[in-house]
């Protein structure tokens, strides 16, 4: 390998790698944390266990007082961050990510229903009548916190896509249990406080419209409404849920990131405090809300919060009297057979039937047997379930036994679910899709600069009207010049995203016909450089300016030949599951993460 001309820059943006050492790391969190909880309950220092809980934490006002225990400000209070996070995700997913395509989302949202009902129907046949048949309820929420931690902890092949249709139904689960806590387990609801918090959720759903001060607002509205929930006989952690899904997610447009640019350029040229809060505030709002939260809030969530909620609530004691009671209770064999068997049956056989009736898809590279193992693993039951049983059952005997059936069947759920994975994963392993070119490059089809024998590759699926891949020019620009022609070949393929760019389409169409006289790159570059301008009038004139023959241009652009061109490499793109532009491939790998000069010129030389 030739030494380098010059430094590599120094790395920023978020390394992946990191970001799933981050993952694991509070995964491993989560489960020690809980060893630690059952350990202690089970102590000679059990009674401190319960002490510390048990606790009450008072605030007055006046001749306002209100009291809650320590453990009821981790699950109520801190777990409705955790709740927040997982909804702006999803809502993230649903709106600009891989669910944007209802026919893929509807297959998690009926399988969490089924979910939901399956299992209730499980537990009813082991306790039909009496008492214990109002339990009904401790079955049928998945607890989201050790579903997330059990997958990362497994770390089953091609993780990616099966985690956000977990996400996706866990978040249904949990929205579908806390609204049958509030039906069926609220004795209490009070109706004032409930018609504000209605009011509260139409405030933060319009505070989009509001000018400045969006943040401010949203954090106001969003404690209002926890208050209102909590007062009005509602599980406070709804509040969560609510207010992720009505905050605005986008991907940055054009116009606010050229502004970022430009105030960043002012800086530079003078640095001081003005400029300075000026490009801060640029930067921070050419992002969405919903992503800035997700980045501020989401390691606290893992490595405090989660942590802190399971040694809260893992204590089980398992004495030799409640294990006895526990093994012959028709209470405590319902618990693990509708979270064990009544999730993985429900959720696998939804998603069976959905698929075959054609009323979904699942996303490529995800297939049954990858649902089947995140099915089992969603009977791991411990947040809703628990806080169940203290509204089910009365009998402190009974609850006792039904927190056994609990932690049973989570251990049981687990223990399917990593089965499951290692099984198939060794029978039939998955793909990874999109994660290998699927097409080598050809010299003489592919639009190539460099050396076509080169020893290095960059592959680009691009789109002529996305910001992003005219950002990404300049990028490729100090690639090529660091390498040199000799060591890098740098290709472009068609990938037009005409949803959202609606001249992507007829750019693409104008290059190839610009490439049949040997001049693609050169109507690239001037496309990219007015990319706002892609009307055919522009185009036309931009083709002359590059010395094109227009009667030859006009002729070719309506050819099957660039067509078929064009849907060539946007098909392949469709086949990779590739969903947006840029997307670059590294020696026929796919590259995540950043794609600045410094991430593309790392990831080269790591496969040099």
């Amino acid at each position: 390998m030739t030494a380098p001309t010059r430094p590599v820059p120094s790395r920023f943006g978020r390394d992946p790698t990191a970001a799933r050492r981050g993952e694991n790391i509070a995964a491993a969190l989560l489960l020690g944390f809980t060893v630690i909880a059952i350990v202690w309950a089970n102590s000679p220092w059990a009674q401190s266990y319960s002490a510390l809980w048990g606790t009450e934490i008072g605030l007055r006002f006046g001749d306002f007082h209100a009291e809650l225990s320590v453990k009821h400000l981790v699950n109520d209070g801190l777990m409705t961050f955790f709740f927040f996070i997982v909804g702006l995700e999803v809502k993230s997913q649903f709106t600009i990510g891989e669910l944007t395509d209802r026919a893929r989302a509807a297959v998690p949202v009926i399988a969490a229903l089924a979910g939901l009902v399956v299992p209730a129907l499980v537990f009813l046949l082991f306790n039909p009548s009496g008492d214990d048949a109002r339990a009904w309820g401790v079955v049928i929420s998945t607890d989201t916190a050790f579903l997330v931690g059990a997958l990362a902890i497994i770390g089953p092949q091609c993780p990616a896509r099966l985690r956000t249709f977990l996400l996706t139904l866990a978040v249904v689960d949990d929205v579908g249990a806390l609204i049958a806590i509030a039906v069926f387990y609220s004795d209490h609801l009070s109706v004032l406080p409930l018609v504000i918090a209605v009011a509260l959720i139409a405030g933060i759903a319009a505070v989009r419209l509001l000018p400045a001060g969006q943040g401010p607002a949203y954090a106001l509205l969003a404690v209002g409404l926890w208050l209102a929930l909590a007062m009005g006989g509602v599980h406070p952690t709804l509040a969560g849920v609510v207010v992720a899904l009505l905050i605005p997610v986008f991907t940055p447009e054009r116009q606010r990131v050229e502004q970022a640019v430009d105030v960043i350029r002012a800086f530079r040229q003078s640095p001081n405090s003005e400029y300075a809060r000026a490009a801060t505030r640029s930067l921070r709002e050419s992002i969405s809300i919903n992503e800035r939260l997700q980045t501020g809030f989401g390691s606290y969530v893992s490595f405090v919060v989660l942590p802190l909620f399971a040694l809260a609530n893992a204590g089980v004691n398992l004495d030799h009297g409640t294990m006895a009671a526990a093994v012959r209770s028709p209470l405590t064999w319902g618990v693990i057979a509708g979270l064990v068997v009544g999730k993985f049956v429900g959720i696998t056989g939804a998603t069976a039937l959905v698929r075959g009736a054609g009323l979904g898809v699942l996303a490529p590279g995800l297939t049954l047997r990858r649902v089947a193992g995140g099915a089992a693993l969603s009977g791991i039951g411990f947040t809703i379930s628990l806080f169940i049983i203290d509204l089910a059952i009365v009998d402190p005997a009974k609850q006792d036994q039904a927190r056994v059936g609990v932690l049973a069947a989570s251990v049981l759920a687990l223990s399917l679910g990593w089965a499951i994975f290692r099984i198939t994963d060794w029978l039939s392993p998955p793909v990874s899709v999109g994660m290998t070119l699927m097409r080598e490059v050809d010299p003489d089809r592919d639009h190539l600069r460099g050396n076509p024998n080169a020893p290095l590759t960059l592959v680009e699926y691009g789109d002529f009207e996305c910001p992003f891949c005219s950002r990404a020019t300049g990028a490729i620009d100090e690639v090529r010049e660091y390498f040199g022609p000799d060591r890098l070949r740098y290709v472009w393929r068609h990938l037009p995203q005409e949803r959202s760019h609606p001249h992507a389409m007829d750019a693409a169409r104008a290059s190839e016909a610009a490439a049949l006289q040997g001049r693609f790159f050169e109507m690239a570059t001037r496309m990219f450089e007015f990319q706002d301008h892609l009307e055919w009038e522009h185009i036309y004139r931009y083709a002359d300016g590059i010395g094109i023959d227009l009667a030859r241009f006009d002729e070719d652009l309506h050819s099957p030949k660039v067509l078929h061109r064009v849907l060539d490499d946007a098909q392949d793109a469709e086949l990779m599951d590739l969903g947006s532009t840029p997307t670059f491939f590294v020696n026929g790998r796919r590259h995540s993460g950043p794609w600045d000069a410094a991430s593309l010129i790392r990831a080269l030389e790591a496969g040099d």
